[in-house]
């Protein structure tokens, strides 16, 4: 019984052993089995190669070609005549040390685009249109006084000059190019914030935004308006007027102009002057003082699918001519009532704003090929276009006199006027205009009596007393109010 029990004893303890050293061994087998599954490496497709690194547009070198070309305008306007607002001569000031304060002028603020090193900027006509005094600040803060070289308020654009040369300048680009999700950037002032710089991309072309002040009542093309503008989602808000719409090379494709917006900031969408247009007309600027602005003489329509079903027109491409204007360059080429343009010159037209931009382009007495289809028939005809009077004469900018600068409509005072004026002389203002005068402070029914000291009796007199004098040059006015209020008034020319 002894050795069964020592044999049974020695069994079990190494029973016990060898099941204690079996679970020992699996259950690091085990916990290395759950580590490995609990680790799994990614997944990959092995068919497709690894993807290069994400990158972005880079906008730094077209802001650094285009920040330093946009300027800040600052306008001043006349002070309002309606106004009970105005300087008048104190005869107590020495005894009392007061007077009615000269009322400060109303101000505005845009933006424009250096065009030329030699100091000519192109910005938006309702941006100096009315002003009295233009002031350009550049972009490294030196300011200038720009004189207005010439208006075009067709295009809303205008042309401005200071006296300064080596100045950086935007090289133009061309918007024919530009194409609908392209990247750009608007250049500006908004608010006052110089030198600012948004980013977005071209949303549409040709677009017409039937500005209140642009209304097209003949179709957009024997008028004198072009409605046709390069649309972006580049934030421009009021100040970025005149401002420059850049491509990612730098270049100039356009002239910030408008918003679409009910709260009159920015809320997504903006429009520019597209920079071809642009060109041609700073281009008749500087070599006439005026647009030579061309016509087609048509009247056109938008072509849709009724209007097709209703004429039997085949293809949905071109524009609808509705009318003709009689003697116009239209008529006299061959166009018909009916026709559908396809083509002005190379560039394809499938809307009216497309057709207004491009005749736009040319000046009275070019000659233009006109693509159009008659009866779904192809032709080809030569048109020379005409300027408004009807003819192919350049227009020539109406020469101001320099009483006219002025802003005033005057008449000789009548004896018994002078008598009870107790006066000897003077010419009096029946009606004020923007001009000098309006933004002194002058009113009208103001007798001028005498100009730097001298007796005025007439317009001639009047003309006199301004000629030969330089810019900025300082004049003193003398006279007296129906009231018999005398008054004296300063500024420059």
């Amino acid at each position: 019984m002894k050795k069964i029990a020592s044999v049974f004893a020695i069994a079990s303890i190494g029973g016990i052993s060898a099941l204690g050293l079996n679970h020992l061994i699996g259950g690091d087998k085990a916990q290395n089995q759950t580590s490995q599954i609990a680790y799994q490496p990614p997944a990959k497709y092995v068919s497709l190669p690894s993807s290069a690194p994400e990158t972005g547009i880079d906008f730094t070198s077209a802001a650094d070609l285009s920040v330093p070309a946009v300027v800040h305008v600052k306008t001043t306007y006349p002070i309002n005549a309606n106004q009970n607002q105005f300087y008048m001569y104190d005869p107590f000031r020495n005894l009392f040390g007061q007077q009615m304060p000269k009322p400060e002028a109303p101000m505005a603020t845009g933006s424009g685009v250096i065009v030329s090193n030699d100091g000519y900027i192109v910005t938006n006509n309702h941006v100096v249109d009315g002003a009295d005094k233009v002031e350009i600040t550049l972009n490294d803060k030196r300011s200038y006084t720009a004189e207005v070289i010439g208006k075009d308020p067709g295009t809303d654009l205008a042309l401005l000059k200071i006296k300064e040369t080596n100045l950086p300048f935007m090289t133009y680009g061309n918007s024919d190019n530009v194409k609908v999700g392209e990247w750009v950037l608007a250049v500006g002032n908004p608010f006052n914030l110089t030198s600012t710089v948004t980013a977005g991309i071209i949303s549409a072309k040709a677009r017409n935004i039937n500005l209140p002040e642009n209304g097209h009542s003949q179709g957009g093309v024997t008028s004198s308006n072009i409605d046709s503008y390069l649309q972006t989602d580049a934030a421009v808000n009021p100040g970025n007027s005149g401002g420059a719409l850049v491509n990612t090379k730098g270049e100039l494709i356009g002239i910030n102009s408008a918003i679409e917006s009910n709260t009159g900031s920015y809320t997504g969408y903006s429009f520019a002057i597209p920079v071809n247009l642009t060109r041609k007309v700073v281009a008749d600027l500087l070599e006439f003082g005026e647009v030579q602005r061309a016509y087609i003489g048509v009247y056109l329509k938008d072509l849709d699918a009724k209007l097709a079903e209703e004429k039997s027109i085949n293809e949905l491409k071109g524009v609808f001519v509705t009318g003709l204007t009689t003697g116009g360059s239209g008529e006299e080429a061959g166009i018909q009532e009916g026709d559908v343009i396809t083509k002005v010159g190379d560039a394809n037209v499938n809307n009216v704003p497309e057709l207004q931009e491009q005749v736009g382009r040319y000046r009275p007495g070019d000659k233009v090929n006109v693509t159009l289809k008659r009866n779904n028939q192809e032709k080809v005809l030569a048109v020379v276009l005409k300027n408004k009077s009807g003819n192919t004469n350049v227009v020539e900018k109406p020469k101001v006199e320099v009483v006219s600068a002025l802003g005033a409509t005057f008449e000789q005072v009548n004896e018994n006027d002078m008598k009870k004026l107790n006066i000897q002389n003077g010419l009096r203002i029946t009606k004020l205009a923007a001009g000098k005068l309006l933004s002194a402070g002058i009113r009208e029914g103001f007798v001028i009596t005498n100009i730097d000291h001298k007796k005025v009796n007439s317009i001639e007199d009047l003309k006199a007393s301004m000629e030969n004098r330089k810019a900025g040059q300082g004049i003193l006015i003398e006279g007296v109010y129906q009231n018999g209020m005398r008054a004296y008034y300063g500024f420059g020319l």
